[in-house]
């Protein structure tokens, strides 16, 4: 893991926001660690990767939390 983000408590837009530019400050294939409350998350997170040309490495639930790993594209 080369970052980890705790974006837990934030609503939509910001998880998203904020794991672009945690990824932004990271070299391309780095891999940024996601942890989120928002429900949205996991329909936002898949659609940012997908959009922005990143990894969804993993997506994993443990209750109301998300986690998720992304690889810089």
């Amino acid at each position: 893991m080369d970052d980890i983000l705790d974006a837990t408590g934030l609503l939509c837009p910001l998880p998203v926001l904020k794991a672009r530019k945690a990824l932004l400050s990271l070299p391309v294939g780095a891999v940024l660690r996601l942890r989120t409350s928002d429900p949205m998350a996991v329909i936002d997170i898949p659609h940012f990767c997908t959009e922005a040309g990143h990894d969804l490495v993993t997506s994993t639930d443990e209750g109301a939390t998300h986690y998720f790993e992304i690889r810089r594209g």
